[in-house]
């Protein structure tokens, strides 16, 4: 249990719990004010470029303590980072894509807080998030981040 529940781990959980509120918090915005419920995938992918700028940052410097910031480590840090992002990013707009368009879990309205509705897309999107932080810590701690 030690090998698991390590400063790391519980540093990647705190951080990721951050970069997830960051995605949500862009994501609710685009989704409920821009688009009016609409643009799923839009919205979702905006929320992306936010929350991956903010966890490469606090990826680096608190959970895998890289230190480096010279350009040779970031020509190799940065794509890497970039590239498993976009994998985990590629399974959650699949998984928004298959519960708006074939689930059609929008049209389930679970509460409305003003002008933000918690409909079934932020549900499958809560599902999807809990898959993709999973994922980024594998691709992190094995292709990014390695010492």
């Amino acid at each position: 249990m030690k090998r698991i529940l390590n400063r790391e781990t519980v540093l990647y959980l705190a951080f990721g719990v951050a970069t997830t509120i960051v995605n949500y918090a862009v994501f609710v915005f685009f989704y409920n004010m821009v688009f009016d419920n609409k643009k799923t995938l839009w919205a979702n992918g905006i929320a992306f470029a936010a929350a991956v700028v903010f966890a490469y940052i606090v990826n680096k410097m608190f959970v895998f303590e890289s230190k480096d910031w010279n350009m040779q480590t970031l020509r190799k840090e940065i794509p890497s980072f970039l590239s498993a992002r976009i994998g985990s990013f590629v399974i959650e707009q699949a998984g928004l894509a298959f519960s708006e368009n074939i689930l059609n879990l929008g049209a389930i309205c679970i509460a409305t807080f003003g002008k933000v509705n918690l409909d079934g897309i932020m549900v499958a999107k809560g599902f999807l998030s809990f898959i993709v932080v999973v994922l980024n810590y594998i691709f992190c701690k094995w292709f990014v981040f390695k010492h």
